[in-house]
């Protein structure tokens, strides 16, 4: 069991101001894994004012020699790759062999792709008779999610970093661990004191403090829209910048002249990828009306071939969710999609065959969704693929456009021109073309109700950054 009994503030290992401490649950045993403390808000206060006393040295400092710490930091957590897995796997619930592709080997890249970035990366220009700079944005806030939790501390604390700004990080309590091995990993590397912090505890305690402190200037905020929402609102009485990536209902749209064996396939996985604890999963499948039944049989065939075990065995496909409190959320879902009368193709609220600890649910596919049904608006943030059916084109426009969200989606063609003309139509952050793979170098990032500002490549960097602009006089 990992026990972390101190927050890291002003580049050290302090103990909190409270007794209090949080236990980390194996998604996969229910047993305790990990202890973490319960910060306070005057630990979250002094978090920030090491912050802002830190950040003028740090701004100052060269964007090359800003980008070494990154690459060290990168090099850093790179060396504790199976360390970072292992415990990723058990708080979260996937497989650990996607665990450390995807849990650790994307924010490894993104570290060393900040690095990379700050050498490059055009800090200011000449602009007719100004010189236009980009300065960092100030004192960060960062609060993370559970689903992809040291990616998503990455793509906020990396890019802020390689900025010039300094950083308060409250990680989500459900998976914090990793948190911790990136704070050791970052002081190791050397980071002066104060540039990067860690505070953890709940929400309503540190997050709201940070997010409403006088002395931060941004807050990136990842989570549920109610969640951000509330960050906003905090946000907006100091008028500081806010970053929001929220909830998702992404639509799978495929048109009549698609592969629909592989589209179908690609869209179960993409659906039930880290057991559907995904923001952007595409969890729901538009198809013509007249393919129903063919699409019911190839979506139940590739939901009944994921295989639901332990996250650590080679054989699984499909881990448990990350909390009991998912668990009940997911199971909600299902029952709920029952009683509205959508048709259960396969799956369901019970718990799997051969299961007694852990937080598992089946793969589960409903048919005949209703757009407006529960299922299909809300996001359950489980391995729950819903199907809708369509008349033409104009229709499935119309239904993917149909819910509060807009943060993912796909469209399937016998064409990447059609399936384009159509994507342009759709208004979500981000489309897969015809099983176009993911791409860390371009913005994610949502439209309506999947929050505003973009995280990855250049664009994620851009986020912490402010302009300014200086006039010269003209000679005569």
């Amino acid at each position: 069991m990992k026990i972390y009994d101190h927050l890291y503030i002003d580049g050290k290992w302090l103990k909190p101001s409270g007794t209090g401490t949080i236990d980390v649950i194996d998604s996969g045993t229910e047993e305790v894994m990990g202890r973490i403390p319960e910060g306070l808000a005057a630990d979250a206060e002094a978090a920030v004012e090491a912050a802002k006393l830190a950040f003028d040295g740090w701004a100052a400092t060269p964007a090359s020699v800003r980008a070494d710490y990154l690459a060290k930091i990168a090099a850093n957590l790179k060396a504790r790759t199976d360390e970072l897995a292992a415990s990723i796997c058990g708080e979260v619930g996937m497989p650990l062999k996607l665990a450390r592709a995807i849990q650790v080997g994307s924010p490894v890249y993104n570290w060393n792709a900040y690095a990379k970035l700050a050498r490059e990366f055009e800090f200011e220009a000449r602009v007719g008779n100004s010189l236009v700079v980009r300065e960092p944005v100030g004192v960060v806030a960062a609060i993370t999610p559970w689903n992809y939790p040291l990616n998503q501390i990455t793509l906020k604390v990396a890019p802020a970093l390689a900025a010039g700004c300094t950083v308060v990080l409250k990680p989500s309590e459900v998976a914090p661990l990793n948190a911790f091995m990136l704070a050791e990993a970052i002081h190791e590397a050397g980071l002066p004191a104060g540039v990067f912090n860690l505070v953890s505890g709940y929400g309503p305690v540190v997050g709201e403090m940070i997010a409403s402190h006088p002395f931060v200037d941004m807050v990136s905020f990842t989570g549920s829209t109610r969640a951000g929402k509330r960050v906003a609102e905090l946000a907006a009485a100091s008028v500081k910048r806010v970053a929001l990536e929220l909830g998702g209902k992404s639509a799978s749209v495929v048109l009549d002249d698609a592969d629909f064996a592989t589209a179908v396939k690609s869209t179960v996985g993409a659906c039930y990828l880290n057991s559907g604890q995904t923001c952007s999963a595409h969890t729901r499948l538009l198809v013509p009306e007249s393919r129903y039944e063919d699409v019911r049989e190839l979506a139940k065939a590739a939901a009944e071939a994921y295989t639901v075990g332990d996250p650590r065995h080679d054989g699984t496909r499909l881990g448990p969710l990350a909390s009991s409190a998912q668990l009940q959320r997911v199971r909600d879902y299902i029952e709920r999609g029952v009683a509205e009368g959508a048709e259960l193709v396969t799956g369901g609220a019970q718990i799997p065959d051969g299961l007694t600890k852990g937080y598992f649910v089946k793969p589960t596919v409903f048919g005949r969704v209703h757009p407006k049904s529960t299922i299909g608006q809300e996001e359950i943030f489980g391995p729950v693929l819903s199907i809708l059916t369509y008349g033409d084109e104009e229709e499935a426009i119309r239904i993917a456009n149909d819910t509060p969200y807009g943060l993912g989606g796909a469209v399937w063609a016998g064409s990447d021109e059609r399936a384009v003309a159509v994507a342009r139509r759709i208004r979500t952050g981000q489309i897969d073309i015809n099983g176009g793979a993911w791409n860390m170098e371009a913005p994610f990032g949502g439209f309506k109700q999947s929050g505003y500002g973009r995280e990855n490549g250049v664009y994620g960097l851009e986020e912490y950054l402010e302009y300014k602009s200086m006039q010269f006089k003209v000679a005569k």
